[in-house]
Order: structure tokens, then sequence, then C-alpha cells
């Protein structure tokens, strides 16, 4: 028996890489068309950052 496992190059590492993330994107649209989206992380920061600006401008200015 042979336990030597195939050579992975780095362009299959890649092909990979870039395949599961086209699969990960496809099942994002796929959901968010379900009517199973969420809000992204980037909307949460900004109004996070909105958030502590307000306050720190309420207290800069009073």
């Amino acid at each position: 028996m042979n336990n030597e496992q195939p050579e992975v190059t780095p362009h299959d590492v890649r092909a990979n890489f870039m395949q599961r993330r086209r699969d990960k994107i496809v099942a994002e649209i796929q959901a968010n068309r379900r009517g199973e989206y969420k809000v992204p992380t980037w909307v949460l920061t900004a109004i996070l950052v909105a958030i502590l600006a307000a306050f720190g401008a309420l207290i800069y200015f009073s």
C-alpha cells in the first residue's frame, strides 16, 4: 500500500481557496434572497462610531 498523499501545488491551494470563497458568496446571496440576511458588520461599526462620536462631542462641547 502506498500511503503517500498527492503533491499539492500553490496553484491548487489558491484554486481551492477561490472555489471555497465563491461557494460562500453564492450561499450568502441565496440566503439573502430567502430573507435570511443579517446586518453587515461594517454597518454596525459605523453606527457604533457615530454613537461614540456624538457622545464625545456632547462631552467636549458641554
